[in-house]
């Protein structure tokens, strides 16, 4: 199956999801995005109760149900409490890499629908001012918002609608590059929603049928650790759908699909994990088999939930994880080529 041709889709989409802020917990408007953009393809969609956008394929086999997880959830940060200057100190939401974040632009949402601009800055932000302005930590208790109004008092702040409990969106900076690199925050996983999104393009275009009864699931608190707790109870096998770690003691390159045998929370299904290594060993997809000691997906939520549920775990290389990070379109077309062999409609 020639996947380039669907290249520009692909790229789009992911611009698409790169543009709307989503960090856990506020995640509406991208799952009204994913919602509508799969609704218009003729999909049966449909959105759970706690955001998650599920889209059931039927397959030429519906006895065996399987699915695909990717989150549309991302890091982010939350206003904690507001100084008596009128900055705000911040909370994280899920992990993100704080430092990296000294100097970044976001927006702010007040709860009333108000939305403010602002940056995110040490609290020894200036060298000229503070002795302190390199060595200051970069953690929450010593970064701040300011921000982009007239405001010198808490009280200025407050009269704006700013409250403590406001979500704070750090801006993704998304470039692909002329040389094939995908620069954004949020490849993890916007990326792969991409992709799940771009191969539901290409079924509806091609009338293609997967073998199984497939769910393709976007789910929206994977950052804070359940999002897959919520998927579909009759699933018997789960293939999650994120991204692929880069660096020390580890195999995958930003050009291939990674192919995870064991996380933070164990092992992953031995015979699904085999079958991906197979298929990509048949179809000459480029592939790593990595162990990622600091990690957890959908599928950790999902078994705590009490699912009888096998999972294996795929995705694109993506360097520099939780902060500026990077892939590379082959690692993007890879994991698809894999998706699309798993699902069975690469014949």
């Amino acid at each position: 199956m020639d996947l380039i041709q669907y290249q520009d889709f692909l790229i789009q989409t992911a611009k698409s999801l790169f543009e709307i802020d989503s960090p856990s917990g506020f995640t509406t408007k991208v799952s009204e995005y994913v919602y509508n953009t799969i609704k218009e393809m003729g999909y049966s969609v449909y959105c759970n109760n706690l955001g998650n956008v599920i889209v059931k394929v039927e397959g030429k086999d519906n006895s065996h149900p399987v699915a695909l997880s990717s989150h549309i959830d991302t890091l982010g940060l939350m206003v904690r409490s507001i100084t008596n200057d009128g900055q705000l100190m911040i909370t994280p939401i899920g992990s993100p890499i704080l430092p990296t974040l000294d100097g970044e632009y976001c927006n702010i949402y007040t709860r009333d629908g108000q939305i403010y601009t602002g940056t995110i800055l040490s609290l020894s932000p200036a060298i000229h001012v503070f002795d302190d302005a390199t060595t200051r930590p970069r953690d929450e208790k010593n970064m701040a918002v300011r921000i982009d109004e007239i405001v010198n008092t808490k009280e200025d702040v407050k009269a704006l609608g700013i409250e403590a409990g406001d979500f704070v969106c750090y801006n993704p900076k998304t470039i692909f590059t002329e040389s094939g690199f995908l620069k954004s925050r949020f490849i993890d996983d916007k990326g792969c929603a991409a992709l799940l999104i771009t191969i539901l393009k290409i079924m509806e275009k091609q009338k293609l049928v997967p073998q199984n009864l497939t769910y393709f699931c976007f789910t929206t608190h994977e950052e804070i650790g359940y999002g897959g707790s919520t998927l579909p109870s009759d699933i018997e096998e789960l293939l999650v759908v994120d991204m692929g770690c880069v660096g020390a003691d580890l195999n995958c390159t930003e050009q291939q699909v990674s192919i995870c045998a064991k996380d933070k929370v164990g092992p992953y299904d031995y015979e699904m994990t085999n079958n991906l290594i197979q298929l990509s060993k048949r179809h000459k997809i480029n592939y790593a088999i990595d162990i990622y000691p600091s990690y957890s997906s959908d599928a950790a939520a999902m078994w705590r939930a009490g699912y009888n549920t096998r999972s294996a775990l795929i995705g694109p290389g993506v360097h520099a994880s939780h902060g500026m990070e990077r892939t590379h379109i082959e690692g993007l077309i890879n994991t698809m080529k894999l998706i699309v062999s798993y699902i069975g409609i690469n014949e």
